[in-house]
């Protein structure tokens, strides 16, 4: 069966997604004397390279002393302690170099950290827990701020997959809801919503660790089941609440894009492979369809309830859409 997607476009995407996964990784982490050592236990645990391209420099600061590190370093991860001790001069010195530079604490809020550092607060996290800061604030911090090294991260670093595969469903998930709401040719939008999608699991996937290979691109075919069920469903929704056609099918793109994406995460999570998610994805859809399908009756009043508002309504959500031709 032919696949209505570039399969070559598939192959070339799996191809660059190897080698983002093998680019070279540099971070510098400095330890404050007086950091506590639960915080550097959960880092040192954390941040042990499963490759070769990863390299990090680890140091503790002095008093009165700046450490100073090279270009190649992608980012520089300072733990807290006092703040009094010396932490700060060596971070001022990083960002004088235009290194992104975290500073990282136990603390109820960023505040208390970004003053003991003398970092900015938008490069400064905290929390009591240690686990948590490092598992949830350190990983969306380095996936916000390395966009380019996300997937070297996740291959070194088991900690970071979640963090960057999320960010793959999120970035997917907005493309398609776009795409739905403002491609107006019937037919359309499901090539290239599908072909996101399965660029999006093929991206979970390389977070993951999965080999990615031309074996690939026949587990895609659950995936592009999935673009074709979601039209369907479009298509009846559209019939019901006429005049909105836009949002249903944005909403359609977006939710659908999500409700994939945070499967092939849970399961990954899970330990499992890309072939058991894929099927995995399509009991839900199928699930979710079907009951759509059922809820007939319901959508047609709810459709009659919009219309009873009159055009206004729909005028005002319509101009709330418009993008330029671009």
């Amino acid at each position: 069966m032919a696949l209505p997607v570039n399969v070559t476009a598939l192959l070339r995407s799996s191809s660059q997604l190897a080698e983002e996964r093998s680019k070279p990784l540099r971070l510098a982490i400095v330890v404050e004397p007086d950091a506590p050592d639960a915080l550097i236990d959960a880092m040192r645990e954390r941040f042990k390279p499963h490759t070769a391209n990863a390299r990090l420099e680890i140091e503790v600061c002095e008093p009165d002393a700046r450490l100073v590190f090279g270009s190649a370093t992608d980012a520089v991860i300072g733990v807290v302690g006092s703040g009094r001790a010396c932490i700060a001069p060596t971070l001022a010195e990083a960002r004088e170099r235009a290194l992104p530079t975290l500073a990282v604490g136990l603390a109820e809020s960023g505040h208390e950290i970004a003053e003991a550092a003398g970092n900015p607060y938008a490069d400064s996290v905290a929390d009591p827990d240690a686990d948590r800061v490092v598992d949830a604030e350190v990983a969306s911090w380095l996936v916000e701020r390395l966009p380019g090294k996300r997937l070297a991260l996740a291959h070194n670093f088991p900690f970071m997959r979640s963090a960057v595969a999320e960010e793959a469903v999120k970035a997917t998930a907005l493309q398609n809801g776009l795409i739905g709401a403002v491609v107006i040719i019937p037919g359309a939008d499901m090539p290239l919503m599908t072909l996101n999608q399965a660029k999006m699991m093929l991206q979970i996937a390389a977070a993951y660790g999965e080999h990615l290979g031309a074996e690939r691109v026949k587990e895609i075919g659950a995936i592009v089941g999935g673009g074709f069920a979601l039209r369907a469903v479009a298509r009846q929704l559209l019939t019901v609440v006429p005049g909105f056609g836009w949002a249903v099918k944005g909403a359609i793109g977006y939710g659908g894009t999500v409700a994939m994406g945070k499967a092939a995460v849970a399961y990954f999570e899970r330990g499992g492979d890309l072939g058991d998610i894929t099927r995995k994805v399509v009991e839900v859809r199928d699930a979710a369809v079907a009951r759509l399908r059922s809820d007939r009756g319901e959508l047609s009043r709810a459709a009659g309830e919009l219309a009873a508002h009159g055009p206004a309504l729909e005028a005002q959500t319509r101009g709330s859409a418009q993008v330029p031709d671009a």
